[in-house]
């Protein structure tokens, strides 16, 4: 492929400004309204994310969907046996990234990660289609496996093993995580490739806002 095809790929941003006088003095109230922006818009998952997390000291990523977000933190659920949750057992801390390329808008999050409580695990796994819930049993995320019979047999026994179920249980290996933010940065792309970013930054009491140059 032609290198210059990349080149030229861009795009003026001009939908939207983002001031200080205009944002909320609380990050979350402000990305409710940004995430309310996005469900209203035509972005296939508005909710899809980017998580990063460190693995022996490097940075390794991948795109997840946020399940809930309060004053607490930002949610998500997987398996604790997956990379990620191999690697967030190491080191507590990582960070989030939303990207609505309609709305011309980026979300930065940065934070400590927890597991979220048995019950607030269990409430969000009942809460999902069965057919989830038994992939979620079927499913030894991010191990190797020799191709995808070993999965169709897996749904299989899973299948006949809950048939008789109304209530699957919840695998211990798979639950919630909350991300709880020490920093959160709001991006609006502007002209000239001079954008609106405005930072919050936690400092155990209050919430500092600053505008970063682009």
């Amino acid at each position: 492929m032609d290198k210059s095809h990349f080149s030229n790929l861009r795009k003026s941003y001009v939908l939207h400004e983002l001031l200080e006088e205009n944002v909320s003095d609380n990050p979350i109230f402000q990305f409710e309204e940004w995430f309310k922006d996005a469900l209203a818009s035509e972005i296939k998952e508005p909710n899809a994310m980017v998580i990063s997390t460190i693995k022996e000291g490097k940075p390794t990523a991948r795109v997840v969907l946020l399940k809930g977000f309060d004053e607490s933190g930002f949610s998500f659920f997987t398996n604790y046996k997956s990379h990620k949750g191999i690697e967030l057992e190491k080191n507590h801390f990582g960070a989030l990234t939303f990207f609505w390329d309609l709305l011309e808008r980026q979300v930065r999050i940065e934070g400590k990660i927890e597991q979220l409580s048995l019950k607030e695990s269990d409430n969000y796994f009942w809460s999902r289609p069965r057919e989830s819930q038994i992939g979620a049993w079927v499913s030894e995320q991010s191990s190797e496996i020799s191709g995808r019979e070993v999965l169709v047999k897996s749904l299989d026994f899973y299948n006949k093993k809950f048939k008789d179920l109304e209530i699957i249980p919840r695998p211990a290996h798979w639950g919630g995580y909350l991300l709880r933010p020490t920093s959160i940065e709001f991006w609006q792309g502007r002209e000239s490739r001079l954008h609106d970013r405005i930072l919050y930054s936690y400092n155990s009491k209050n919430w500092k806002i600053s505008r970063l140059s682009p």
